[in-house]
């Protein structure tokens, strides 16, 4: 085992697109400040981040490496994003061993660091029994907004108070999804439906709505933990947390704070896994200030409907791979939708149609003065952090808790009905582009900006917890960090 004075972190994503990324840009910003990192894919998203990407994007530099280790699912020729709960149970079930051996064996190669602490997703905590095993110090980063990681958390009281599962189907229409939930800390007004979509299973052995549970409990077992929110944005439920959890790292907009990063080596460095379409940035160059209604989508049951209604009246960008299977069904058949957006397959025409897209760079485009979102948590931020306001239309996990905060808290978004009508979509993305609704909004994005912003500046709350983040990874061994933090 050699030393070569650095501290290593080790990261390991849950494996999808929206965890990867902003674990990448923590892997950054920490090697920035010194470390050595190990950044650690499954087999199965390295070879997708190969053909998207080239060989050459996961060469990494000499001291931030990439390493694999199988995820236990069979072989597949999808490309895509695997079955959820499938995943979730396997990562958990065969992933342990094969990420001790690959710390071992970090531990024993010539001309690397030793491992000082493991940076695992929070939905991988089965890392934490290898952090206690070898001694390794272990933060768990939820990559969700606070208030979504304040749900998860309540799941275990959730299902000792009988709300969840659900009696019978009847519930999801009967209004018991309107329930006032007044008891979970530093969240008001939120209802039954806010919560993450888990909660709406009438099966006691329901994977999604048990593994969360058990995953949320198990961050009180690690050292800390991290979110990608900064403090303002979502201050009360941040300070319900804080008791929680001795050691609570509050560090975004982590998209705001990398591009902060001079080095254009490690900038260099990306993880999408589906090849980026580019030319949609010369097609926005050509749109209007504020005039683009951006959409982008992975769910395909109503998305012809969403995109028929979002195009009517105004420039829109459709990103995302159901939005082929529109494409098709309009331009190739009825050709409905070439006909309403004067033919999407040209950059001169009013609308586009593209499979993937560099997302940061459209939303602070300034053609762009919309965007229609299921509310992940890293489009809301990255919304948030353009200053552009949003059309909410979630359908899974937390993005209705997201949803509700957009549109309740921040005054940012407006909420899509379930029953996803043209008619409705059409008018929303009027009101949003030209009513005053939509001016409203848009001036609550830029203060919500402007305040992010300041977060992520020196002294801003972020900036000083990314670095006092880094100062306690520095301590190497977990009775000298005990020792010391106090003082810090």
């Amino acid at each position: 085992m050699a030393s070569s004075g650095k501290h290593h972190a080790v990261f390991i994503p849950y494996p999808a697109q929206g965890h990867i990324n902003p674990m990448l840009k923590l892997a950054k910003l920490l090697h920035f400040r010194g470390f050595h990192i190990t950044f650690v894919n499954t087999e199965y998203n390295h070879e997708r981040l190969v053909r998207s990407r080239g060989p050459d994007s996961v060469k990494g530099l000499d001291d931030f490496l990439f390493e694999t280790i199988p995820d236990g699912l069979p072989p597949s020729e999808h490309d895509g994003t695997q079955d959820i709960a499938e995943l979730c149970l396997s990562t958990r079930a065969k992933c342990l061993v094969p990420f001790r051996d690959l710390i071992l064996k970090l531990n024993n190669s010539k001309g690397v660091p030793p491992v000082t602490c493991i940076i695992a997703d929070g939905v991988m905590s089965f890392t934490l029994k290898v952090a206690d095993e070898l001694g390794i110090l272990e933060l768990v980063f939820w990559t969700m907004s606070a208030c979504g990681f304040m749900c998860y958390l309540q799941f275990d009281q959730l299902i000792k108070r009988s709300y969840t599962p659900l009696k019978d189907e009847s519930y999801l229409t009967n209004g018991y999804l309107d329930s006032p939930i007044d008891w979970i800390p530093g969240m008001r007004n939120i209802r039954l439906r806010d919560l993450p979509s888990f909660v709406r299973t009438t099966n006691p052995h329901d994977i999604m709505l048990n593994f969360d549970n058990e995953e949320a409990q198990n961050a009180h077992k690690a050292w800390g933990v991290i979110l990608n929110t900064y403090d303002e944005l979502e201050y009360d439920v941040v300070e319900a947390l804080k008791p929680m959890f001795s050691h609570l790292y509050t560090i975004g907009s982590l998209s705001t704070l990398t591009s902060q990063i001079p080095d254009k080596r490690l900038k260099s460095i990306e993880s999408n896994l589906w090849k980026e379409d580019n030319d949609c940035l010369e097609w926005l160059d050509r749109k209007e200030t504020m005039s683009v209604l951006y959409y982008h989508s992975s769910n395909s049951a109503t998305t012809e409907r969403v995109c028929l209604g979002a195009s009517k009246y105004q420039p829109s960008f459709f990103v995302g791979h159901s939005t082929r299977s529109c494409e098709r069904r309009f331009c190739g058949s009825a050709e409905e939708f070439l006909q309403e957006t004067q033919g999407s397959h040209s950059k001169f025409y009013r609308s586009l149609l593209a499979s993937w897209c560099p997302q940061e760079l459209v939303l602070s485009h300034p053609s762009v003065g919309g965007f229609l979102t299921h509310s992940g948590w890293n489009s809301t931020l990255e919304s948030i952090c353009s200053g552009v306001p949003m059309i909410c239309w979630p359908f899974f996990a937390e993005q209705h808790t997201n949803c509700r905060y957009a549109c309740e808290e921040w005054g940012i978004g407006m909420e899509i009905d379930s029953n996803v009508r043209r008619e409705e979509v059409e008018l929303l993305v009027r009101e949003l582009m030209e009513g005053e609704k939509g001016r409203e909004m848009r001036e609550a994005a830029k203060r919500w900006k402007e305040s992010g912003e300041t977060a992520t500046k020196e002294g801003g709350a972020s900036f000083v917890n990314l670095n006092r983040l880094g100062l306690h990874l520095s301590y190497r061994y977990n009775n000298l960090l005990t020792a010391c933090v106090g003082n810090i």
